[in-house]
């Protein structure tokens, strides 16, 4: 079964949590900016943006893995090649060692499993990889595909060119953990910052009672808070942006 790389289908448990995340921040902004249930009820449809957002995020996350295990992948097929194997046998074998170091229910195995499905009716091996491919638009496996393809048709060294692949992606990798392990600091001010406006608010009504009141319960106070919110959530969009590095 091919895997949609697009969509990702939150479970049972990632739904209630995620539901019950962006409740508790509807209320935190209720209680923050508004204190209106009026006001609440207009938040609860963030929960959706909410849940999109974190979807999005699984779907990078899954594609960062499927990079990671094709690695492992390659280097299983290189073993096989260099055994003497075609590519098409190279591919069982390489299963095999994919599922003794991820288990059946990852993304690499599956994929795998299918390539070998379809190998048996005799679909062309480097049509699979253009297919997953172009399923994934993981750029390291697109180059490798391409370059798959064009080695195959030409009769060019598959063993040497699984060795450049690897090595490149292995690069690309160890350069992303790097720069990940540069900027984690940032991240971490960056999270500090985001925290820092509640916890002003939260200290200001804690300390001074009574002080903010007049921003509670009338429309101009309301104006206001949703003036603060907007930029409150442009800065924080903004500094995920500045803190996201691709490779």
């Amino acid at each position: 079964m091919k895997i949609n790389y697009d969509r990702y289908y939150l479970t049972a448990k990632e739904m209630i949590r995620f539901v019950a995340e962006g409740l508790c921040i509807c209320i935190i902004v209720n209680y923050l900016c508004y204190r209106e249930v009026w006001a609440f009820l207009i938040t609860i449809p963030f929960i959706a943006f909410y849940l999109k957002w974190k979807r999005e995020i699984l779907i990078q996350k899954r594609r960062d893995n499927l990079r990671i295990q094709f690695v492992a992948a390659i280097h299983a097929l290189q073993i096989a090649l260099g055994a003497g194997y075609s590519m098409e046998n190279a591919v069982s074998a390489c299963l095999v060692d994919l599922r003794g170091m991820y288990g059946e229910e990852t993304a690499i195995v599956q994929e795998f499993s299918y390539i070998q499905n379809q190998l048996r009716v005799s679909v062309p091996v480097e049509a699979l990889f253009v297919d997953l491919a172009n399923r994934s638009q993981v750029e390291d496996i697109q180059n490798f595909a391409s370059v798959y393809a064009i080695a195959k048709r030409s009769g060019g060294n598959l063993g040497a060119i699984l060795d450049k692949t690897t090595q490149m992606i292995e690069e690309k990798i160890e350069t992303g953990k790097e720069i990940r392990a540069s900027i984690a600091a940032k991240r971490m001010e960056q999270m500090i910052m985001s925290i820092v406006p509640c916890g002003i608010i939260l200290y200001v009504q804690a300390t001074s009672p009574g002080f903010m009141d007049s921003l509670y319960g009338n429309m101009v106070g309301a104006v206001v808070m949703t003036g603060c919110l907007f930029i409150y959530i442009l800065a924080f969009c903004l500094s995920r942006k500045m803190t996201e590095i691709e490779v």
